[in-house]
């Protein structure tokens, strides 16, 4: 029986594998992997065609665009209808600043932002009308400035120390982008171009530069204690002249009496005298953004538009060449733009700027507002302690000596006669820097004339004009 019940067992069925080879189970993985690429993918891709639509369109020819306007509205650029429209030279003052879609400049605000402008969204396709840039600008501050040039060329540029907001930035000559291209080949050198953003001459401007590097490296007592006499002119150790623009000099000086009376015998001694190493002078100049002796720096970048940084050469204290780049000459070129940021660390007390910005806000084709405004700084250009004691000297020079030309203003300045030599002919630029402290004005700013001869108007006179038309004074 139980052999007849073994044998009517049947013998136990083995599982059944379902499982895949191994090839097709990391296929299967690969291919999972590969969908869920193509997916993110595909999801980027229309993320990027939604967002970056307007981009693809002024990119296409084939876009309209919008209005740039300055802080209270008025138009500075209009890309919905004919700049006809508007009265004769309204565009004049800021046309090689704001720029306009014809392609004849690139550093500008239109240029370097021209997406923004676009009037199409991909809710609203062009239809869209609703497209604005709204600038930090005060159009009848830089009217103002523009006019009090005269027939003069040169450039005013000025900000708001504490926020950033640039208030004004004229450059003469300037192209009306009204009146258009026609006769562009008439048009005066410099027209196409924003001189605040172009490297120029210092001048004796430079010397606030070598000063806060002297505070620096050998502290304010020491640079203030100082004293050289000028003769008119000073021989360094290698027989070369450095000349003073009063022809009898200036005897026996300190450095506030130096700097008043931008002595340049004084300050190349300074520099020759090993009393601030040459290393120091070099270190501090980088610090603050120079290329010096061939050396790479950043530039600086306004909202799109890009400034070249300053440079020099610095090679033996000893030498000429070296003691009248210190001076603001020879190979030294700085842009206005950079002379203004480094007023407006010095007119804060820090040694670090707020970063200057154009733009305020932009609202896009599909009527959606959105802030620009910034609040960035830059890194420590200079100590606290260099920065209050350049404060100090700058400030006892507009009260003690610019009272007349600037009024109740409380102000710090430094003025600057820079030598040029352009393809041979040879010509003076009158500079002027500095910064207001009132609070109803807290601007630091760099002014410019080209070519200026004793009868025309002063960088001092531009910088009245500047302040009481930021205050409502004119």
């Amino acid at each position: 029986m139980a052999q007849r019940q073994q044998l009517r067992q049947r013998p136990p069925i083995p599982a059944l594998d379902v499982s895949a080879p191994r090839s097709m189970r990391r296929a299967g993985k690969w291919t999972a992997l590969f969908l869920t690429a193509f997916i993110i993918g595909l999801i980027y891709l229309g993320w990027r065609l939604i967002s970056q639509s307007a981009f693809y369109m002024a990119k296409s020819g084939q876009a309209t665009y919008g209005k740039v306007t300055d802080r209270t509205g008025d138009v500075l650029f209009d890309g919905t209808q004919p700049l006809n429209n508007y009265e004769w030279g309204h565009f004049a003052d800021v046309g090689n600043l704001i720029g306009d879609t014809s392609g004849q400049m690139s550093n500008t605000v239109v240029a370097r932002n021209l997406s923004d402008l676009v009037n199409y969204s991909f809710t609203y396709g062009s239809g869209a009308d609703a497209a604005v840039l709204e600038t930090t600008l005060l159009h009848r501050a830089n009217r103002a400035v523009y006019d009090a040039y005269g027939t003069k060329n040169g450039t005013t540029i000025a900000y708001n120390w504490k926020t950033g907001e640039v208030y004004v930035c004229v450059s003469r000559p300037c192209v009306d982008i009204a009146q258009g291209y026609a006769h562009i080949a008439e048009m005066a050198e410099g027209s196409l171009l924003c001189k605040a953003f172009c490297p120029t001459v210092p001048g004796s401007t430079q010397k606030v530069s070598t000063l806060l590097a002297a505070y620096q490296s050998a502290g304010v007592d020491t640079v203030n204690g100082q004293q050289f006499t000028c003769s008119g002119s000073w021989t360094n150790p290698n027989g070369d002249v450095i000349k003073c623009h009063q022809d009898y000099g200036h005897g026996t000086q300190d450095l506030a009496a130096a700097f008043a009376n931008s002595c340049n015998p004084y300050f190349a001694q300074l520099v020759q005298s090993g009393i601030v190493p040459l290393s120091d002078i070099i270190t501090s100049y980088t610090r603050m953004g120079y290329a010096v002796n061939g050396e790479k720096a950043e530039p600086l970048n306004l909202n799109g538009i890009v400034i070249q940084p300053a440079s020099t050469t610095l090679t033996d204290k000893d030498q000429f060449e070296t003691e009248w780049g210190a001076l603001g000459q020879g190979k030294t070129l700085v842009s206005p733009f950079q002379l203004m940021l480094w007023q407006g660390a010095i007119a804060n007390g820090t040694g670090t700027a707020v970063k200057p910005y154009l733009l305020s806000s932009k609202t896009t084709a599909d009527h959606k507002q959105i802030s620009l405004a910034s609040h960035l700084h830059t890194d420590q250009l200079f100590t606290p302690a260099a920065a209050k004691a350049v404060q100090e000297v700058m400030t006892k020079n507009a009260a003690e000596h610019y009272y007349v030309s600037l009024g109740n203003y409380t102000c710090g300045v430094k003025s600057g006669t820079a030598q040029v030599s352009d393809d041979g002919r040879k010509y003076e630029n009158s500079l002027l820097v500095g910064y207001c402290l009132d609070e109803s004005c807290p601007v630091a700013f760099c002014i410019l004339i080209e070519e200026r001869e004793s009868w025309d108007i002063t960088t001092a006179q531009i910088a009245k004009v500047l302040l009481d038309s930021l205050t409502g004074s004119i």
